[in-house]
């Protein structure tokens, strides 16, 4: 293991790169100093460089290698965006500075949340909420107020169990309660027995499209029918949005309610790489429930409206992640309504390919074909004691990260592949043939494969306790907190 960079910078050296500074902290009034050092490690900058390379070499990155479990973590990045979100009249904005002042900024917004309605065939879209999954609280707000604007009392919301495992949470949340539907034989939502389960009582039927085993309904349209003549909404997860880009239009189908993920569909980073963004997108009966402040244009004009009589408030202070959406904007300016097909074709293209490549020594218990992904299974080699868990880390010790384990639930030992749309023909054979190495290392020599990894710098961890109880702040040498007074 490396040291820290506190342990690194316990010697009282420093680079002094950097002029002492001529501002005066008398010239403020009442300013609060800190009276002790603010407990940050002693270290010149050519060694801050070294320890930041030798860590980045020993993780595992986008710019390393594929990704199998696709946009849901990290997909390409296109680092323009980056230098774009960085130009200072956009990074050096303040939230509370007046209209007049952020025109520039006012209209960007206005017209990312334009280009998304022509996406997604939606009338109005809100850009505050901050996540995919608080993009799904937000529209069950937005759906617990319309009907509760209308005087009904609607409890249910019907959640299929091939859809994302944040959506009964966020049910929940906002009060209703989930009803879990079952897949058919062929993973989706069989008409007949959502026209069972509906009734008065149903607020919501809550699909993921593409579902989460990379299948598109293909009842969608019956399904949309039932929904709406039992007076219920339609809420779409469009986390998987990058398989529909330029060819399904979710408001034209009859979803009521979506998000997406900027983070996952437009190209920003995510995850560990930066934070996300989750636009809720609504018909136009539901525009009024969405949050304030939304941003209008009035004779060229750009302003933004506090005040709604419908809206459910904020959902997150200012504006959302704009940082994100600067990028997602820069993203769909750059591909075009053309180039947004491709994206979504390619990544269907590079998903089936994949998927009958890994096939051939994997089962696959709905095979397709897929949309942007799909689920394979390690089902096969639990003859061997091998389980999904081995063939995950075994993936690293040939130089590849993990795809999606044990999920969705409906799959036993599921593996969710998801290669998406930039990555060549050569890197997907790569993984193909590494997979099929390891079915074959599962029969014989299973062994090798609960040992691994072998090569990493640490070898199979505590994952419950690392995502439960996450030690993240440095207790110091000395064990205080290394906080200053």
């Amino acid at each position: 293991m490396s040291r820290t960079i506190f342990e690194k910078g316990i010697g009282g050296k420093s680079g002094d790169y950097l002029p002492t500074g001529d501002f005066s902290l008398d010239t403020i009034e009442g300013i609060r100093t800190r009276k002790g050092p603010v407990g940050l490690p002693e270290i010149g900058e050519q060694d801050i460089i070294r320890h930041y390379v030798e860590l980045a070499s020993k993780n595992y990155h986008i710019d390393k290698g594929m990704y199998p479990l696709g946009s849901c973590t990290m997909k390409y990045n296109p680092v323009v965006n980056e230098e774009i979100a960085g130009l200072g009249g956009f990074a050096g904005l303040h939230p509370e500075q007046d209209d007049d002042d952020v025109q520039g900024a006012l209209e960007l917004m206005y017209s990312l949340e334009s280009a998304l309605c022509e996406i997604c065939g939606m009338s109005a879209f809100s850009l505050q909420p901050v996540a995919g999954a608080h993009g799904e609280m937000t529209g069950m707000m937005v759906a617990k107020d319309y009907f509760r604007s209308r005087g009904e009392e609607r409890k249910t919301v019907i959640v299929p169990d091939s859809a994302h495992g944040t959506n009964p949470a966020s049910v929940v949340i906002c009060g209703f309660e989930p009803k879990t539907m079952a897949s058919d034989e062929h993973g989706l939502i069989d008409p007949e027995v959502l026209a069972a389960q509906i009734g008065d009582d149903t607020a919501v039927l809550m699909l993921t499209l593409p579902n989460t085993l990379g299948l598109f309904e293909k009842e969608i349209a019956r399904i949309a029918e039932i929904v709406h003549e039992a007076g219920a909404l339609i809420y779409m997860d469009g986390a998987n949005m990058n398989a529909l880009l330029g060819i399904v239009r979710p408001g034209a189908i009859g979803i009521d309610i979506m998000h997406l993920n900027l983070h996952k569909t437009f190209g920003t980073p995510h995850g560990g790489g930066g934070p996300g963004s989750g636009p809720v997108g609504v018909r136009e009966h539901l525009a009024d429930f969405l949050p304030v402040p939304r941003v209008v244009v009035e004779d060229g004009k750009y302003s933004r409206v506090y005040e709604s009589k419908n809206s459910l408030g904020r959902v997150h202070p200012w504006h959302g992640n704009f940082n994100v959406c600067v990028k997602a904007y820069a993203y769909i300016c750059a591909c075009g309504s053309e180039g947004l097909r491709a994206v979504s074709e390619n990544a269907i293209v590079n998903a089936n390919y994949l998927m009958k490549k890994v096939g051939q020594w994997y089962d696959i218990k709905y095979p397709g074909p897929c949309m942007h992904e799909f689920v394979a299974s390690g089902r096969n080699l639990k003859q061997y004691d091998v389980r999904t868990t081995d063939i995950a880390k075994r993936l690293l010790d040939y130089g590849l990260h993990a795809p999606t384990v044990y999920f969705p639930l409906i799959v036993e030992e599921a593996l969710m592949i998801e290669p998406v749309e930039t990555e060549k023909k050569e890197t997907l054979d790569n993984f193909a043939n590494v997979m099929e190495k390891i079915a074959i290392e599962a029969k014989e020599d299973p062994e090798l494969l609960h040992e691994a990894p072998l090569t990493t710098p640490v070898r199979r961890l505590d994952e419950a306790s690392a995502a439960r109880s996450p030690e993240l702040c440095w207790p110091g040498l000395d064990g205080s907190d290394g906080e200053g007074d």
